[in-house]
């Protein structure tokens, strides 16, 4: 073993070994796998095998095609065999919902290169050859990509093909402590230490615990999962002699995939009476063993599968497989760099390993060793599970997870599991208001507060749901007199010292302000793409306040880390600084009623700030507003906000005042076209693409970081461009990643929409060719799976020359 390489990889699961080649195939040939006994130790050994696309976050859905592409490569490196069996994949729909779901998946296959279809329930009984009972099934969704493969033989696939790109790989040799050092780590192992500059966790059940070695809490939980390998069965042999496989099928309503193993049938469950396991700790000793079968809980499960396969209930079990692997909370991957540790990677809670472990693996490496990933990452960054996160909040999301993996996946659904957990010191007034939750960042946030009589929840669907009515009054209430919203769910950050001005001007691409004054600034990655949408207020030439959202904090904490310099402090100040923004055309006459400051226009100019005493409380005024209308957000300590709320409310009531939450936000933010953080600017995208270039100071002198490809992207121009479309739609609204049809092609596709409750129109906003973006284009926009006529607009649907905002 070697005493010093450039990354240690502990683990030799198939992600760790993932990680391992593409590491050697982006070019760094010294590092080092490390394993505490034999490859595929831990979940990868009794893995079902199974691959798909099938995933909601498109960017997660594409790794998962990159890695189920990387097979044939990784034989063609090392002559093995990775076992695979290119079967294909049906996914079933047994209720309406589910079938819009799969069409609404469908539809952004168009544009990710993915060749799927719906098929209907006479297609689905020809591609199984009649072992499918489809009584009750609307349709499926096919994917000729999926399929099984051999978890061993593929994991030491990886593994050989690391080796012959100089990769070491010492296996029986168990880490028993890791210690951060001047130049990265060392790494105490039983066969001695090994200094390194990154470290990498790739260690699967273990995780926690050399997560904890270092000092770092993942949450990750394992559950035990159970599935059964049949005896053979004739239908299969009969489909074997014919010199075909039977598909792979996913049957959500059933909580089962079943799959072909050899001559006979395999079938896995996610039953709701499902099971954590080692809720503190995996016991080091655990490795090729596995649990204890346990029918009861499968039952249910079983049953109905027996009336969805027929062909299962006369069949033998030839043996049956019990065994752990991990899960996150939100069951996607915990990749990434780990905030406040120098070179700390995590590659774990990757529990479809064969479905995603290239895909991790691959944007690991290109993070390790480019900076930053090739697609957007957040889906599956670490970092989006804040320092807030315990074992407490862990596990019971984990089994929520895990319980509901089959269930469909709605865009305004929120699950209950582990909540309410943060909230702020509004929650129980705004609770007896009648507030109905969402979450963010962990934190409790108003959706929007339930009408009198109607229930205090929100009916998940893809169409408009039960919160429509009441919606439409929190919009109306700020386009004619006055709203009032909490700005917890901003994320604050406090920049002070000598420095601050040019460490801003060197991390923002925009235009750091004058004292009194608030600037919007994009910061950009080396790449020139976007990484952050920030309102930049100089309170002084050595304070600064930083706001930008509430759910970044972690990936834009973790950034300014990066990129610390001397004399300047950055604090995070989410949780300690809130308070409210007010909005609408009598927003200036309620703040004149509770100040003795001029808050005239005359004084108080768009984009001003000030520090302005608001009854008894100390505040941080700045004018501007995401509504699109007249507004100012007011900030103050936490002790304060319950102060400042009575000065507010109580001054209001002649005004109309009205409280209204993230529903009629993303409602007013419509009609304005404003984009929102992770939809229209993410770090998929670029300035001149999305239109944040009009607040990039191109002239400035400091060269701030993205400068060089941002300019070039200026020069060239965008190939395409955020465009707003009027909608013909029904029921339904645009949500995110829905194809642009344009002259019989898919050219384009939305980042985000829903109705303008003000104009009364639909709205969509997405990315065309940039050459076809026009006033008046018509296209067509498919929703679930329907295209609906839509025009391109260029005029805002309010406040079009900017009079109520400014004035």
């Amino acid at each position: 073993m070697k005493s010093h390489v450039r990354v240690v990889v502990i683990g030799g699961g198939v992600v760790g070994c993932s990680v391992l080649y593409h590491l050697t195939k982006l070019g760094w040939s010294d590092v080092m796998l490390i394993e505490r006994s034999d490859l595929t130790s831990g979940s990868t050994w009794h893995a079902a095998g199974g691959f798909h696309t099938l995933n909601g976050d498109t960017n997660m859905a594409a790794l998962q095609g990159y890695t189920i592409r990387l097979y044939k490569e990784l034989e063609a490196i090392t002559g093995m065999s990775c076992g695979l069996h290119h079967v294909g994949g049906i996914t079933l729909a047994d209720n309406m919902a589910r079938f819009e779901m799969l069409k609404a998946e469908r539809a952004k296959h168009r544009y990710m290169g993915l060749d799927t279809e719906i098929l209907g329930p006479e297609e689905i009984t020809r591609l199984t050859d009649g072992l499918v009972n489809v009584q009750g099934i609307l349709g499926g969704l096919y994917d000729p990509l999926d399929g099984h493969l051999d978890p061993s033989g593929t994991t030491h696939a990886y593994a050989k093909a690391a080796r012959m790109g100089g990769a070491e790989i010492v296996l029986h040799n168990r880490v028993l402590a890791t210690h951060q050092t001047a130049g990265g780590w060392e790494v105490v192992t039983e066969q001695g230490s090994v200094t390194c500059e990154h470290l990498v966790n790739a260690a699967g059940l273990w995780a926690r615990e050399v997560g904890a070695m270092a000092g770092v809490y993942l949450p990750l939980l394992p559950m035990a999962h159970q599935y059964l390998v049949t005896d053979d069965i004739p239908e299969i042999m009969d489909i074997l002699k014919s010199g075909r496989e039977f598909p792979h099928v996913m049957d959500p309503g059933g909580e089962s995939y079943l799959r072909q193993e050899g001559r006979g049938l395999c079938i896995g469950f996610y039953e709701k009476p499902c099971e954590p396991w080692s809720v503190d700790g995996t016991p080091w000793g655990f490795g090729h063993e596995l649990l204890n079968e346990q029918f009861d809980k499968i039952e249910d499960s079983v049953t109905f599968a027996y009336r969805r396969f027929p062909v299962l209930e006369r069949s033998g079990v030839k043996r049956v497989i019990h065994g752990p692997f991990t899960f996150a909370p939100d069951g996607n991957p915990l990749i990434g760099p780990v905030q406040g540790l120098r070179n700390y990677w995590s590659a774990c809670a990757v529990m479809a390993g064969f479905s995603q472990g290239g895909g991790m693996g691959l944007a690991l490496a290109q993070w390790m060793i480019e900076g930053e990933v090739e697609r957007d990452p957040r889906g599956f960054d670490v970092s989006r599970f804040g320092g807030w996160t315990t074992p407490g909040y862990t596990v019971p999301k984990v089994v929520e997870n895990y319980q509901m993996r089959f269930s469909v996946s709605y865009p305004n659904e929120e699950r209950p599991a582990a909540r309410p957990f943060r909230t702020t010191p509004m929650y129980d007034v705004f609770d007896a208001m009648g507030a109905v939750w969402g979450q963010q960042y962990g934190l409790e946030v108003v959706n929007y507060f339930a009408l009198p009589g109607a229930p205090r929840y929100e009916e998940p669907s893809f169409k408009r749901s039960n919160a429509w009515e009441a919606t439409r009054q929190e919009v109306m209430a700020v386009r004619q007199a006055v709203g009032i919203n909490e700005v917890q769910n901003f994320g604050k950050y406090r920049v002070t010292g000598p420095n601050s001005r040019a460490w801003l001007d060197r991390i923002m691409a925009g235009l750091i302000p004058k004292p009194g004054r608030l600037s919007l600034a994009p910061m950009l990655a080396e790449s020139g793409k976007i990484i952050g949408d920030f309102t930049v207020s100089c309170l002084s030439e050595t304070e600064f306040q930083l706001t930008a959202s509430y759910g970044a904090q972690g990936w834009h904490g973790r950034w300014f880390d990066q990129h610390m310099q001397d004399g300047v402090t950055v604090e995070n100040i989410s949780d300690q600084r809130s308070g409210f923004q007010i909005a609408g055309p009598k927003a200036r006459d309620l703040l004149a009623r509770v100040t003795r400051a001029d808050v005239s226009d005359a004084a108080f100019k768009f984009m001003d700030v000030r520090q302005i005493t608001m009854g008894m409380a100390k505040c941080i005024v700045q004018r501007v507003s995401y509504t699109a209308d007249l507004g100012y957000e007011i900030y103050c300590d936490q002790m304060s906000v319950r102060h400042l709320w009575t000065v507010l409310t109580e001054a209001g009531k002649d005004l109309g005042l009205r409280p209204f939450g993230m529903r009629a936000m993303m409602s007013l933010r419509l009609d304005k076209f404003f984009g929102s953080w992770g939809r229209e600017y993410s770090p998929d995208y670029t300035p001149c693409e999305t239109g944040l270039d009009r607040f990039i100071r191109w002239n400035k002198a400091s060269d701030w970081i993205g400068k060089a490809p941002a300019m070039a992207e200026k020069a060239n121009g965008a190939k395409r461009a955020l465009c707003a479309f009027i909608v013909d739609a029904k029921d339904a609204d645009v949500v995110a990643w829905e194809p642009v049809w344009i002259d019989g092609k898919v050219q384009g596709y939305c980042t985000s929409g829903g109705y303008s409750h003000f104009s009364g129109q639909s709205v969509a906003l997405a990315l065309i060719p940039t050459k076809l973006a026009h006033d008046g284009l018509m296209v067509e926009i498919e929703i679930l799976g329907e295209r609906r006529p839509a025009k391109l607009v260029t005029t805002p649907l309010f406040d079009a020359d900017g009079a109520h905002m400014r004035g």
